[in-house]
């Protein structure tokens, strides 16, 4: 085809974190440790995958769908984002706002002991400071004086001092130009020998015949060093000469220390005997460093410094008599300076007292002035630091606290901020436990990850202000935890909120809230939705689209995904065709009534979604002040007055709070000299002071009220509770919704007519036991019979458990049975009490309350028998210590362990003894009544079950009311809309009522019908118009719809006292008196047609027993039958019994029945009913009494009071069957009650175990194992060919082929299957159903149909398969067998058929004239070794309602409570022409299973 499939993957965790560490590594102002950084990392993967997994738990537990996808992710960083700025600046301008505050405050505090000294210090010190300035004034003309003659000193010294200076300054330079001469080649003669290193030097020494120049600088050097050279022989005999070399040899040794010696030689005191010895050789010019340099480079650098230092010494020798005569003149220039600068200092120092003195004098005048000035200022500033400290003293302590907390909370807020972003991200959707759970789960993570947190890490803790919350509060937000977390979810969300609100709670609040925003209110469903919409979006609007479905219109996307855009400077939107200004005011909000909405991902990813689901907490808040407002009017109109007043006040109280802190925070300098500060402080102090006395008393005030209207909880509560009963109906059948605005009528309605009381106590109780029944009558008006029990044991279930009367662990086991078994007990009775019914006790024992019942049980065997015995075991008292130990629900749990069947009837027993008997009588219908509570915006829906049709019903309640000429029908389908459409707009004007019929088979046309009925204007609509619907259960039917109208289920009665019932109150006393003469036989024969019809429609519920097919009798067959009855009894002198029997069993009744063991089992029924016998007074329609003619004198209530006095529970000899027979209906009863309780509990979601894969591997390994291949049929038909004489053979071999097929199917695929869940082949549809099927214990569609009828379950299906197979590998292996086992053949009817083939081939008789005649053998099979000679003995046949008396061969009553027995070995004898037997038989049909239907015994085929 033309699709592609779009795989969606999950991101693996590398990706998380990828992009997690993008985001974060771009968020400088988080400023934490890289550590931390790492945590929040992992953390934000451990949140998506934590929700992830928790959203599948939510599905399985609750079967809500939600879908975590890559944009939760990225919103989850965008929101951390966003929120950790958003807190960091919010905890540090509140930080800064306080500590500046404080700090001014602590500062002001300290000025004033500091001011308060100062002011008492100053008066002296002004005193003082005017006599100081006369002194100061006096001693600075005497030391002026003095300071002039020291001046003229100073001057002449200083022109002294002048010249000698000069005079030293030109000796000196005069030798620095002597030394300036010699101080180059020193310096160069220096730098050479830097430049020398260690190995020139060993170069030198390690010559062992030197060149003469070598020699010359050595001996030269050794000279300048003072070292003595040695007397060697010379040219001459006799001749000493003086040699150098070696001592220069040792010299050199050390290279590093000959060259220090060099630098460090004292070049200023070289003796003139050195200066003598080394002349000749300054004057030798080979001792020059360019004839040096040829031979050595070290040796060039030795010559420098030799013919350096000799310069040197010349030269010093020179200068040293002008540096004695510098040395002299600085002296004396030193002594001249001194005595100068002791002259310059006395003047300095007394121009210095001069200056001091004058500046002592200005400060004085000035210290004068400054004084009388600060000791005004100082005076004002006291009265105003008096004013700030004592404005804000109560302050100081709290300011401090928070400043604390803010600079915890300021190092803290990371993981805090990241909880918040993830509880905004995902958890909106989420009920109040997943969004612990989760919250305990991330708090965990931040601890093991080393985040920075604080312990309160809630969302509101994090992000919740507090005014705001009130004010949501006062508009209409539920004030539970729940409720308030989603408006903050709502306030923080990046997306539009789309609201799950069954209850309409978020509707009303967001309706309320924007109410001063000219609130936009639209559906989906409205024409100019989109125009509505345009408007809000262009002039920034907020606006609320209710009641969506699941989908939502494709043109709100732009909206949704707010893709908006820059077009000429101006921000816009698309929306449609056009593109459209967009207001960055505008505020878009959703809401969907459904209860339990699926939204795809793709829907999921643009919104978020808000869970507004009512919570408990949440309701009883509403419900109490609803119960207080009716009971005490005064009291809740004074709480909801201090509420605001409250709210108000507070939020003023903070207003002033911020704005002191503002002031004090932006003042510059010391807040005591901010005079408009310290107004507005005191106008505030003021303000705030009235403010805090108000609220102490408005607190005292809502306390008291809070006293009284706590006397009212228990209302609140158990109305709660009720509620949430009703409104978990919608698990079991989709068409019992019920909204909160009707509950909450229904209450006050309860609360009004509820018997007055002298004390409050006492009109609790009255309210709460008057407003139970009345919910439970109006609940099960709309409720089908099988859940009327159902509803009743649940609200009695949930208010004790509410009392802690029921423990959790018991209820759990009563509704779904143990999960874990006590101490293994051996059966103290098998011959009676069943394993199944054994391991039932067992389990009970794991119980803590049971834990020795098992043990105990063979104590009290007989005891227990009777229980299991009795026909009313739920009344038998327990044996022992149990009957007094056990409560009453913990004998329910015995009950259904010993006596199944029989819970139901305990369950009645319970409510009645809880609730009361009224809670299990039948409750009718009356239409009377619910017209009378409903209105023209109302609508009327009757429910209904098969086969029922309550048009008749309608119209004769037309009549009544005089509306037959104003009433309008249709019934709907395709095509019927617009003039259904039509009708209702009529009707709406004109006053009509308009009857829609089958609902359920217009889906499409649903929406419609809720757009109509939401668009009825109750102030325009004609107080007449009535609209009345019909429809089956059905999923599609308008939530909204349902929870706004009155429902009516129609449906046969349950049990023969509520099918009187009704059947009478449609009699009146002018028909039962209508037959003049013959009223006595008229109202014999009315009483017992009516038990005739009532038996009819109640056998249905016996299954096969009661009827093959399950025919739907209406009361149309009834009424159709009663005028009949008046009829021929007006027509006929003698009670035509005949005639009545044949138009009631053949026509009215009998035109429905197509199975003729049925028809003759209805008129055998009939003709109990329809007999001279019940016109006696004294006749019983039942063996034990119960039922029975009363007297004609009796009225139409006399009638229906005898009919009340009926028990409830029906016995099945009314039916004329046995007592096993209600064991199965019994049994069906309490497990299918027990159902559906099971869906009205949560579920949970179980941990551990195999995977559903695992379970289907397991068992499709275990199947191939056991189950054999495909027999050889070409070896058996070899062995066995087709004979002339012998048809088994062919029965055989077609067997074998058909038997071949069911196992090559059942081999091939789950090979297949094996292989497909290993990823080898394409899971097909087929593969897919057939691993659903082996999951769920149930045979594959693709076996059953490849195999014969068969109702069992898998695992007992797979064990008869073998069976079966074993029986034809026997018959192969053993020869054609004496006895054949009739319910093992695939085909059974060839096995017959092949029977009569033999029998006629070998007496050449026609087949067509023969016929099977019956015996049944005394013998067992396994006593019979031979064939018979003619026909064949069979087995395996099972008998339901009698067994086969042994002892007196023929049928005799079933035993009890055992439901059917195996029949004994029969012999089918065939017979030509037989006749059939006209007594001392029963003739009894045979089927293939219990459901009694499906293929014809002589083809095979349906």
């Amino acid at each position: 085809n033309c699709c592609t499939i779009d795989w969606f993957s999950e991101w693996p965790q590398e990706a998380l974190q990828s992009v997690a560490a993008s985001f974060l590594q771009d968020m400088g102002e988080l400023e934490i440790e890289d550590e931390a950084i790492e945590g929040l990392k992992q953390i934000c993967v451990n949140i998506h995958q934590g929700v992830t997994d928790k959203s599948v738990e939510f599905l399985a537990e609750l079967s809500r769908h939600n879908y975590v996808t890559p944009t939760a992710y990225l919103e989850l960083l965008s929101i951390f984002s966003k929120l950790a700025n958003i807190k960091k600046q919010e905890l540090k301008t509140a930080r800064d706002r306080t500590k500046t505050g404080l700090t001014k405050l602590l500062s002001t505090a300290e000025d004033v002991a500091k001011m308060e000294e100062e002011l008492k210090n100053m008066q002296p010190l002004l005193e003082e400071a005017a006599q100081e300035t006369a002194t100061t004034m006096e001693k600075i003309a005497v030391d002026s004086v003095v300071a002039e003659e020291t001046k003229v000193s100073v001057e002449k010294e200083e022109a002294e001092a002048s010249v000698k200076a000069a005079k030293a300054q030109e000796i000196s330079e005069d030798a620095q130009r002597d030394l300036d001469e010699a101080l180059p080649a020193l310096e160069a003669a220096l730098s050479s020998l830097r430049s020398l290193n260690k190995n020139d030097v060993i170069e030198v020494r390690a010559m062992s015949r030197p060149p003469q120049g070598v020699r010359m600088v050595i001996e030269a050097v050794c000279i300048m060093k003072g070292i003595k050279a040695k007397k060697v022989a010379g040219d001459k005999p006799g001749q000493k000469i003086d040699d150098y070399w070696d001592n220069g040899k040792l010299m050199l040794s050390d290279p590093a220390k000959f060259l220090d010696s060099l630098f460090s030689y004292d070049r200023d005191n070289i003796p003139d005997d050195v200066i003598k010895k080394i002349q000749p050789y300054i004057d030798n010019d080979e001792f020059l460093p360019s004839a040096i340099a040829k031979v050595s480079k070290a040796c060039t650098s030795l010559c420098q410094w030799v013919r350096a230092m000799h310069k040197y010494h010349f030269v010093a020798k020179a200068v040293a008599p002008k540096r004695a005569a510098l040395a002299a003149a600085n002296e004396e220039l030193a002594e001249s300076q001194r005595i100068l600068d002791e002259a310059k200092a006395k003047l300095y120092e007394v121009q210095e007292g001069i200056a001091t003195l004058q500046a002592k004098l200005e400060e004085c005048t000035n210290k004068k002035a400054d004084l009388e000035a600060k000791t005004t200022e100082c005076q004002q500033r006291l009265i105003r630091a008096d004013k700030l400290i004592g404005g804000l003293g109560d302050e100081k302590d709290r300011w401090q606290l928070s400043v604390a907390t803010l600079e915890e909370k300021m190092k803290n807020f990371v993981g805090n901020v990241m909880i918040a972003a993830g509880y905004v991200a995902y958890l909106g959707i989420f009920t109040g436990k997943y969004r612990a759970d989760l919250l305990h789960m991330w708090s965990e993570q931040l601890v093991l990850f080393n985040v920075p947190h604080t312990d309160d890490l809630g969302l509101l803790d994090t992000m919740g202000d507090p005014v705001k919350i009130r004010a949501w509060q006062i508009a209409g937000l539920p004030k539970d935890n729940l409720s308030t977390e989603n408006g903050v979810i709502v306030q923080y969300s990046q997306r539009w909120s789309l609201f799950i609100d069954p209850q309409g709670q978020a509707n009303k609040w967001v309706k309320s809230m924007e109410k001063d925003a000219q609130l936009e209110v639209f559906k989906l469903s409205d024409k100019e939705f989109l125009r509505s919409l345009e408007n809000s979006i262009r002039f920034g609007k907020p606006c609320l689209m209710e009641n969506v479905l699941e989908e939502l219109d494709p043109a709100l996307e732009p909206i949704l995904l707010k893709q908006t855009f820059k077009q000429q400077g101006s921000l816009v939107i698309r929306l449609g065709d056009s593109v459209i200004p967009y207001h960055e005011d505008f505020r878009f909000y959703i809401t969907t009534k459904l209860p339990n909405p699926h939204y795809t991902p793709e829907i999921s990813t643009k919104v978020t979604l808000v869970n507004f689901t009512l919570s408990p907490s949440g309701l009883e808040d509403q419900l109490l002040a609803r119960v207080v407002a009716e009971e005490r009017p005064d009291l809740e109109d004074a709480k909801n007055q201090l509420i605001v007043s409250n709210a108000k006040m507070k939020a003023e109280l903070k207003e002033i709070e911020d704005k002191i802190l503002e002031r004090l925070s932006s003042s510059e300098g010391n807040p005591v000299d901010d005079v408009d500060l310290i107004k507005t402080l005191e106008a505030s102090k003021v303000k705030s002071k009235e403010i805090k006395e108000k609220v102490v008393v408005a607190e005292q005030t809502e306390k008291e009220i809070d006293e009284t209207r706590s006397l009212y909880i228990p209302v609140a509560v158990r109305t709660q509770i009720l509620f949430f009963c009703t409104t978990d109906l919608a698990n079991v059948d989709p068409m019992y919704q019920y909204s909160l605005e009707w509950f909450i009528n229904l209450f006050l309605s309860g609360i009004a007519n509820a018997e007055r009381a002298e004390t409050v106590d006492q009109r609790i109780v009255n309210i709460n036991n008057y407003f139970t029944f009345s919910l439970y009558i109006n609940v099960c008006r709309s409720l089908f019979e099988k859940h009327k029990l159902m509803f009743a044991f649940l609200l009695a279930i949930r208010i004790m458990t509410n009392d802690g009367l029921i423990d959790p662990g018991e209820w759990r086991y009563f509704i779904s049975g143990g999960t874990s078994r006590g101490e293994e007990v051996e059966n103290p009775a098998p011959e009676w009490l069943s394993d199944r019914a054994w391991g039932e006790c067992i389990t009970l024992s794991a119980l803590p309350a049971f834990a020795e019942i098992a043990k105990d049980f063979h104590n009290h065997v007989d005891g227990y028998k009777a229980i299991f015995d009795s026909t009313e075991p739920h009344r038998v008292a327990l044996p022992g210590a149990w009957d007094e130990q056990l409560t009453m629900f913990q004998k329910l749990l015995v009950l259904k362990s010993l006596r199944a069947d029989k819970v139901t009837n305990g369950m009645q027993d319970f409510v009645a003894a809880n609730l009361g008997q009224k809670f299990i009588e039948p409750q009718t219908t009356d239409l009377a009544a619910v017209f009378k509570d409903s209105s023209p915006t109302t609508p009327l829906i009757f429910v209904l079950s098969a086969g029922t049709d309550p048009a008749s019903d309608l119209n004769k309640f037309a009549e009544e009311m005089r509306m037959s000429k104003k009433f309008n029908s249709i019934s709907l389908g395709q095509g019927q809309g617009p003039v259904a459409e039509a009708l209702m707009r009529s009707a709406i004007e004109r006053g009509r009522w308009v009857f829609f019929q089958n609902c359920h088979l217009a889906p499409s046309w649903m929406p419609s019908l809720e757009r109509n009925i939401e668009q009825i204007d109750p102030d325009k609509v004609h107080r007449d118009f009535r609209l009345w619907l019909t429809s089956m259960p059905s999923a599609k039917f308008p939530v909204a719809v349902l929870q706004n109208s009155s429902k009516m289920t129609v449906e046969p009665p349950k049990g023969i006292k509520a099918n009187l019932i009704k059947s009478y109150l449609g009699i009146s006393d002018e028909l039962l008196n209508s037959c003049g003469e013959k009223t006595h036989d008229f109202k014999s024969l009315l009483l017992s047609l009516c038990l005739f019809h009532g038996c009819l429609v109640e056998r249905r519920k016996f299954g096969p027993l009661g009827f093959n097919i399950p025919y739907e009798y209406t009361d149309g067959d009834l009424r159709i039958c009663m005028s009949q009855l008046k009829m021929f009894l007006m027509e006929y002198e003698i009670i035509p019994y005949k005639v009545l029997t044949y138009t009631a069993g053949h026509i009215n009744y009998g035109g429905r029945v197509t199975d003729d063991w049925d028809r003759r089992c209805m008129m055998s029924i009939l003709g109990d009913f329809y007999r001279p016998e019940v016109l006696n007074t004294d006749h019983h329609f039942s063996e034990s009494g119960i039922y029975y003619q009363i007297s004609t004198d009796n009225d139409h209530n006399g009638y229906l009071s005898y009919i009340r006095s009926l028990p409830i529970n029906d016995t099945p000899e009314i039916f004329g069957l046995h007592d096993n027979a209600n064991i199965t209906f019994a049994q069906n009863e309490t497990f299918s009650v027990l159902a559906s309780i099971v869906q009205l509990q949560p579920k949970t979601a179980a941990a551990g175990g195999q995977s559903p894969e695992e379970i289907i591997e397991e068992t499709a390994i275990s199947i191939l194992e056991r189950v054999p291949h495909p027999m050889d049929a070409a070896a058996v038909l070899a062995q066995y060919p087709v004979m002339y004489e012998e048809s088994m053979n062919t029965v055989l071999v077609q067997e074998i082929i058909r038997y071949n097929k069911l196992l090559a199917v059942i081999h091939s695929s789950l090979v297949n299957l094996r292989k497909a869940l290993k990823g080898l082949v394409v899971l097909s549809e087929q593969l897919e159903k057939l691993s659903n099927s082996l999951f769920i214990n149930q045979v594959p569609d693709m076996w059953a149909g490849k195999a014969y009828p068969s109702l069992k379950p898998l695992a007992a299906w797979v064990t008869d398969l073998i069976a079966r197979v074993d029986f034809l590998k026997h018959w192969v292996q053993h020869g054609i067998p004496p006895a054949f086992w009739i319910s093992g053949f695939f085909f059974p009817q060839a096995f017959l058929t092949g029977t009569l083939q033999n029998f006629a081939r070998k007496n050449v008789i026609s087949i067509d004239t023969i016929s099977f005649g019956f015996e049944v053998l005394k013998e067992s099979k396994e006593e019979l070794v031979e064939r018979p000679e003619s026909g064949c003995y069979i087995y395996g046949l099972f008998i339901e309602g009698c067994r086969w008396g042994v002892e007196e061969h023929r049928l005799i009553e079933s035993r009890p409570k055992e439901l059917y027995t195996e029949m004994a070995v029969m012999w089918l004898r065939p017979v030509a022409d037989r006749v059939t037997p006209s007594e001392g038989i029963y003739l009894c049909p045979i089927y293939k299973t219990l459901t009694r239907a499906g293929t014809l015994s002589t083809t095979g085929h349906s």
